[in-house]
């Protein structure tokens, strides 16, 4: 599981980097810093959804704050 999030962490810090790249690179006039930033919305999206789902099906445990007295 945590090479999951590792792999998805890294494809986000990737997508966020070219999007500095492009934007250095061409000043933002071609659609390249969009995608990238789109990308990484998605893999945002995708991590956080998956964590979710891993929590809905007991692959991972809460280890939060604990709510009852």
């Amino acid at each position: 599981m945590r090479i999951v999030i590792v792999i998805a962490f890294i494809l986000i810090i990737g997508s966020l980097a070219s999007a500095l790249f492009f934007m250095m690179r061409d000043r933002g006039r071609t659609p390249n810093m969009m995608r990238s930033l789109m990308f990484r919305v998605g893999f945002s999206v995708a991590l956080f959804l998956f964590i979710l789902f891993s929590h809905w099906m007991g692959w991972i445990q809460s280890t939060g704050i604990r709510m009852g007295p």
